[in-house]
């Protein structure tokens, strides 16, 4: 026996093996070795065997093929499999999904059709056990999606840099052909293009909707989908980002859930282009936000007024700076801190905030205009169940049935939480007794922008809102060192006394600066009342 055979994997562990030639160098043969989690391909030499072994994990596997060769002389068939493991980069610390190619020639037989079928047999191997590497998130076991699939692929060539044609062709489109997975390139040409077109699409003929640029186009590609008289149905269509903008708030939420370290620019998009690949598929909370004169409107990240929006949209005009747009406004705007007056109310979530009677048991009697407890002085407490927890007014609950929205007729699931705009709020909702804000937040996913870990706990289906505020009084030295703690989420631990944080299912906020900028998912909105609830689960998106 060859001593370095001796030395592979042990027989028990062996599913199928093969001695193979490499593509390139047809004298080097090396044996291969697949087990229901590895692809283990070892040099035959006399040399030791750690040298001349690798082993790739399937769950790194995004796809793999069988081909004839272009040479009708050659009897060979050719096996390539793709990967995407986690590595160091050099010189960095940084880890990051690298593109790893490995393939093989197979020319055992004299007939061309018997090493066709051989290399079919092992590829189809490959692909079947790397689909059966799932791992529960949050202890549940994620759909797939079926393969093959057809997807549609939409791309603003306009966001950030207006770079996310050359990204898509240099990244994204390999990356699916290697997968296997057929998609239809469709390239939006004007603001609510693909809003106005997925209104009216047939949903039938595709399996996923994949959104490469920032987080504006899916904002359009959800509410079209929710304007739409079959919104049940078509909401459940599977959704994917690719980041392409300079916000890419959600795909850096989906890297994020996936328990990877943090990555940005061209390393989050094949992070995300990897988890797409993969085709494992979550349910995600959707808000829907009402507004003064405007149809409801559906968001999937953020709700913001004050500082944060500001910044967002007056930094427009820095875009072709790409994500550094976001520092260059943050600093401007730190110059001339603004105050803005309003009146911000909230249903607060509960442990069980599906169950009435946990409401019910969790609401509590508060003094008026109670003395304020900081985020700091109440971390030893849950930020949500009592008036202890935050800078906030909370009344007795009143046994009385849910207000209905004033928009149960439009298409989109009915708001149980919501009175009507012009009409005062449910007892059991809590008050804020201040009226200065520097800003409001209230996010849904983990990130506000690839660098900003804003709300650490926040999971794609929790099914709360998170909300932040800033009181009035906080100086800019101390803003500005809240949102360097938030690049790492250690914005929670700052003792910030300005900072006020609480989980919610509903909120409501009246404006009562007459100018100001409030946007819905990095977009502007009416300016003026707006108020928002929380459906948990109602969409799907692929995470890997």
């Amino acid at each position: 026996m060859d001593p370095c055979r001796a030395k592979l994997e042990p027989t028990s562990l062996v599913k199928l093996y093969g001695e193979f030639t490499g593509t390139s160098n047809r004298k080097g043969r090396c044996a291969v070795i697949l087990t229901e989690k590895d692809l283990v391909v070892q040099r035959l030499t006399s040399a030791p065997v750690g040298r001349n072994k690798v082993v790739l994990s399937l769950k790194d596997c995004v796809g793999c093929r069988a081909y004839r060769g272009n040479d009708s002389a050659d009897t060979a068939a050719y096996l390539v499999a793709y990967f995407y493991p986690l590595k160091r980069r050099w010189m960095s610390s940084r880890v990051s999904r690298q593109r790893v190619e490995q393939g093989f020639r197979l020319a055992s037989l004299q007939d061309p059709q018997a090493n066709l079928e051989e290399a079919e047999k092992w590829a189809r191997a490959v692909r079947e056990r790397s689909a059966r590497q799932q791992f529960p998130r949050n202890g549940v076991l994620m759909s797939q999606m079926s393969r093959p699939c057809q997807m549609m692929l939409l791309v603003n060539p306009q966001s950030g840099k207006g770079q996310a044609l050359t990204l898509y062709n240099n990244h994204i489109q390999r990356m699916l052909n290697e997968a296997g997975i057929k998609h239809t390139l469709v390239i939006t040409e004007r603001q609510n293009h693909a809003r106005e077109m997925l209104k009216e699409a047939d949903l039938s003929q595709w399996d996923a909707l994949v959104i490469m640029s920032g987080d504006g186009l899916l904002y359009e590609v959800i509410n079209g989908l929710l304007e739409r008289p079959d919104w049940e149905e078509a909401i459940r269509t599977p959704l994917g980002i690719l980041p392409g903008g300079s916000g890419n708030a959600l795909a850096a939420s989906i890297h994020h859930y996936s328990g990877a370290s943090p990555v940005t620019s061209e390393e989050l998009l094949v992070s995300c282009g990897f988890l797409l690949c993969k085709g494992l598929v979550s349910h995600m909370d959707m808000v829907s936000v009402h507004l003064s004169s405007s149809p409801r409107l559906f968001s999937f990240l953020s709700l913001a007024w004050g500082f944060v929006a500001d910044v967002d949209i007056e930094s427009e005009k820095y875009r072709h700076f790409g994500a550094v747009r976001f520092t260059i406004g943050t600093l401007v705007r730190l110059a001339s801190l603004r105050v803005y007056k309003g009146r911000l109310a909230y249903l607060p979530a509960t442990k069980d905030h599906n169950s009435e009677e946990a409401l019910r048991s969790n609401t509590m009697l508060c003094n008026d205009r109670a003395p304020p407890v900081t985020l700091a002085a109440a971390r030893d407490s849950s930020f949500h169940n009592s008036c202890h927890s935050n800078n906030s007014l909370k009344v007795r609950r009143v046994e009385s049935t849910p207000s209905r929205s004033a928009t149960k007729a439009l298409p989109g699931p009915h708001d149980s939480l919501l009175p009507p705009l012009d009409q005062p709020l449910p007892d059991d909702w809590v008050v804020v007794p201040e009226e200065d804000f520097v800003l409001m937040l209230a996010m849904y996913q983990s990130h506000l922008a690839e660098d900003l870990l804003a709300a650490p706990e926040a999971t794609l289906d929790d099914g709360v809102i998170h909300l932040f505020y800033v009181r009035a009084g906080i100086s800019p030295t101390a803003l500005l060192r809240l949102f360097l703690a938030m690049e790492k989420g250690a914005h929670l631990t700052t003792n910030c006394q300005h900072l006020v944080y609480t989980k919610v299912r509903a909120l409501r906020l009246e404006p009562y600066s007459p100018k100001g900028i409030i946007t819905v998912d990095g977009e502007v909105v009416e300016y003026g009342p707006v108020q928002a609830e929380v459906h948990r689960g109602l969409s799907r998106l692929i995470t890997g």
